[in-house]
């Protein structure tokens, strides 16, 4: 068991933390779980999406407490309280009787609660891997990325078999049950922590250490670039993650079952791209990694839009989950890089709410674009290559300010 400066089993804190992230990661398998429910209870379906809407919506607020909580030596209680909150809301909603409940238990329950653990379980863990800081990130951010591999056939057995309220029932108590088990292996990572044997480099050692609070992080101008790099980056991502089934039912002619495989190809590929990314970026850096990936994306669509066959559409699929993968797993790394571990909770917590007004705009508009193109996603594809350009741009300019403040220092 490889140990640090404290004696601690860091390897079993980061197994314990992914385990809870893919019990609250559960909540992006909604779509096995709408159709069945909006049947059950006759409710339209749109009203079913919303408590999805709600559940999106509020993720910066428990991000920034549960960054708040963690920076004050909490991680543990906001990763375990967060993961019981999600699991108790994912239980109750096996309840609800009406659209309100369902936006209560689902929306808000479970919403806040993924989001609370998610922050106390990456921004603690990441503390205790200095010398692999993009490999822990990737690993961990991986069970949010591969947990619908695992939900998504689980609920759907439970709804064929029993019901749709009977699944999330059952989901929702052995999610509790696995956040209480992980919550025994969890320590909070002490100040400064080191891996025994572990020597920093010549360049890290140049690099002194500096803990900005997110006052002094919002003073910075290379803020606004990570906030909308990381916008810019998950757009696609998200973008893909909501239409990827229609995308390949229309524009490719696959049939439903044949597009359910592509959605799961797409959360595999979304959950490798955590690790690969984030361990390429412990070795190229994260600013060339991200030139490789918005690279990667650009590429991805015009396979979409140039290669009009189910083989331009699988390149497409994995290219653009691993991507959004890599986006989610290389920009922990980078706020603790620019603003020090003491403050990156609330630090990420701040900044990821660049994630969540992509999360917003990308499926509305790429919903728009199809309503107004006759059923087309081709202008959507086109929109996207301009975001993932501007998003290349963007890092470049960071590249240059950060040189530039180098040279003045």
């Amino acid at each position: 068991m490889e140990k640090g400066n404290n004696n601690v089993n860091r390897w079993a804190v980061l197994i314990a933390s992914t385990s809870i992230l893919l019990c609250t990661g559960a909540i992006y398998a909604f779509s096995v779980f709408a159709g069945p429910l909006s049947v059950t209870k006759s409710w339209n379906m749109s009203d079913v999406m919303m408590a999805f809407a709600i559940n999106a919506a509020i993720g910066p607020i428990p991000m920034i407490l549960g960054g708040f909580l963690t920076d004050k030596g909490l991680a543990k209680w906001s990763s375990v309280i967060g993961g019981l909150i999600f699991g108790l809301g994912f239980f109750l909603t096996g309840f609800v009787t009406s659209p309100l409940m369902l936006y209560v238990t689902y929306g808000l329950l479970s919403g806040f609660g993924q989001g609370l653990a998610y922050s106390g379980c990456l921004s603690n863990t990441i503390k205790f891997f200095p010398d692999k800081r993009g490999l822990a990130s990737g690993i961990i951010t991986a069970g949010m990325g591969g947990a619908t591999i695992i939900a998504a056939p689980i609920g759907n057995y439970l709804i064929e078999h029993y019901d749709v309220l009977y699944s999330f029932k059952v989901l929702g108590g052995a999610y509790m049950v696995v956040v209480v088990i992980a919550s025994l292996f969890i320590k909070v990572a002490p100040a400064n922590y080191q891996p025994v044997g572990w020597v920093p480099s010549a360049n890290q050692q140049a690099k002194p250490i500096v803990n900005k609070n997110w006052q002094s992080m919002l003073k910075t101008p290379y803020f606004y670039l990570i906030f909308f790099m990381l916008g810019t980056g998950a757009f696609s991502g998200l973008m893909i993650a909501s239409n990827a089934s229609g995308i390949g039912q229309k524009m490719f002619g696959l049939t439903s079952a044949v597009a359910a495989f592509y959605v799961s190809l797409y959360s595999l590929s979304n959950c490798a791209g955590r690790v690969v990314w984030g361990t390429v970026s412990d070795k190229l850096g994260r600013n060339r990694t991200l030139d490789i990936i918005f690279t990667v994306i650009i590429f991805a669509f015009v396979s979409f839009l140039f290669i009009p066959s189910q083989i331009g559409f699988a390149i497409g699929i994995i290219a653009l989950g691993l991507c959004f993968g890599g986006v989610m797993g290389v920009f922990p790394p980078i706020v603790m890089e620019n603003y020090g571990p003491v403050n990156q909770g609330v630090n990420y917590g701040i900044i990821f709410v660049g994630y969540s007004t992509a999360a917003f705009f990308a499926p509305k508009l790429t919903a728009d674009i199809l309503a107004n193109n006759g059923g087309s996603y081709t202008n959507a594809f086109y929109v996207a290559i301009a975001v993932a350009f501007i998003g290349l741009l963007l890092n470049m300019i960071y590249k240059l300010v950060k040189q530039r403040q180098s040279k003045n220092n």
